[in-house]
């Protein structure tokens, strides 16, 4: 094992490795990834439904999602323009869906438009839309494969699996290396990626960071041909349900108040479903596939991307359910604050560390 390295990164997932991959292209070659199971991408990556929009109320999230499709596009890793529906059912959602287009409409995102309870037919016929007024769709947003993208991102890449963080030493400079279960390297930029993990890595460092885990459940159907193949991803904003093709059957993906586990969640869910899709009443689940995965949450539901309070220390955590969308974004903004020292993408206070202590938490009103 190395003794050195000009970079560490802490996390082999979607946001590690594309780190990793836009120091190399920035000509950081020093760049160590270490990953503490046997393969990389296995914790939240892999868990992931792979979603991928720019309908964001944040202008921050608006312009990472619009440099993350551009990326997913140019880098032949099966993206999937499937495009986004989102549906209102009262006057508050409509408003917020107009406001937000108008948004993002105004940052480059010309596709986005706001369709009536006809044109959302159109779209989705098998929709009960009795009670829809409207909504907005994207035909640029889509979905990705995780495991596709993170495979891309590590080619080339000095990763050390089965290597588990047991340390982190600070100096009176800041961050001075990283020792782990196969020994100590020596670095003056340590990068946390640790996804659901990332709290305990940062109070190694002493930062207290605030992210938790919290568990989210999708349910795929079998095979189903009573609704739409074209089906984009579909959000119905008053309960947060929606679905998307997979496969021969659907995903189905929903936050329960109660986070309900194992068959009583996919009964809620089947209900969800059922009511806003009737025919989705006849399809067939194996509760045995359903898979469960952990979202790293912030309290503002935003990550945090930037710099800690100790100096070389750097965070890319709190994803709340867009690290994979957002993993091209994550990459190019961590590599140009370590190579250069700023970012350009976006402003640097918008997801930075000290928001929280400064009471500048983010209002987003599309959050799933």
């Amino acid at each position: 094992m190395r003794s050195t390295a000009d970079v560490v990164i802490i996390g082999a997932g979607i946001v590690g490795s594309s780190i990793a991959w836009h120091l190399k292209q920035a000509g950081c070659r020093d760049v160590v990834l270490l990953e503490r199971e046997t393969q990389p991408g296995t914790g939240s990556t892999a868990k992931s439904m792979g979603g991928v929009r720019a309908q964001f109320a944040l202008e921050a999230d608006i312009r990472m999602s619009l440099y993350s499709i551009a990326f997913f596009r140019d880098f032949a890793c099966g993206y999937r323009l499937q495009g986004y529906l989102f549906l209102a059912t009262n006057s508050r959602h409509m408003e917020m869906l107009r406001a937000n287009v108008y948004r993002q409409r105004s940052l480059g995102l010309n596709a986005v438009r706001l369709v009536s309870t006809q044109e959302v037919l159109a779209i989705v016929p098998q929709l009960e839309a009795r009670d829809i007024l409207g909504g907005s769709f994207c035909p640029t947003d889509g979905f990705v494969d995780p495991h596709t993208v993170t495979t891309a991102f590590l080619q080339g890449a000095e990763l050390l699996r089965e290597t588990e963080v047991t340390g982190l030493d600070v100096d009176g400079r800041g961050i001075a290396g990283v020792r782990t279960s196969q020994g100590s390297i020596a670095s003056r930029v340590v990068v946390n990626a640790a996804g659901p993990w990332a709290r305990e890595i940062a109070a190694m460092a002493g930062v207290d960071l605030p992210v938790v885990p919290l568990r989210r459940t999708l349910v795929p159907t079998e095979p189903f041909d009573k609704v739409t193949r074209e089906a984009p991803m579909t959000v119905d904003l008053a309960t947060g349900f929606h679905f998307r093709p997979e496969g021969l059957g659907f995903l189905f993906a929903w936050a329960d108040p109660e986070e309900a586990t194992g068959p009583a969640f996919v009964e809620k869910i089947l209900s969800q479903a059922a009511r806003r899709v009737p025919v989705f009443a006849d399809v067939q689940v194996n509760p045995s596939r359903a898979w469960s995965g952990f979202y790293e949450m912030t309290p503002d539901h935003h990550p945090i991307l930037g710099r800690s309070p100790v100096d070389g220390f750097y965070l890319a955590n709190g994803f709340s359910g867009h690290g994979v969308m957002h993993s091209p974004a994550t990459g190019k903004i961590l590599a140009d604050l370590i190579l250069k020292g700023n970012m350009d993408l976006i402003d640097a206070r918008a997801f930075d560390y000290a928001r929280f202590a400064e009471g500048r938490l983010i209002q987003e009103t599309a959050v799933l």
